[in-house]
């Protein structure tokens, strides 16, 4: 089961992550970039999760955990950029 699941999975991880690169370029300000990015780490976390499953590797796992560290610790920071008022847009 696990196996028939996990490519479709994949692919909507994929077009997730597409969706989330365009909203990142094409964001009509600053706020909406950041959660574009924010977006990607989570799903770029997700997709190393499943990969790591499919794959029956533990190094996914971990390194799924990285990026969702350095993700957290990037929308923390941009949004203390922010808040802090001379952001010009």
């Amino acid at each position: 089961m696990t196996a028939a699941v996990l490519p479709w999975v994949l692919a909507m991880l994929g077009a997730a992550i597409f969706l989330a690169l365009y909203r990142l370029v094409r964001g009509p300000g600053l706020p909406d970039r950041i959660l574009a990015l924010d977006t990607l780490y989570v799903v770029t976390t997700a997709l190393l999760i499943a990969l790591g499953i499919w794959l029956d590797s533990g190094v996914y796992f971990e390194a799924a955990m990285i990026i969702a560290l350095l993700g957290f610790v990037g929308t923390v920071a941009f949004a203390r950029y922010l808040e802090r008022g001379d952001v010009v847009e």
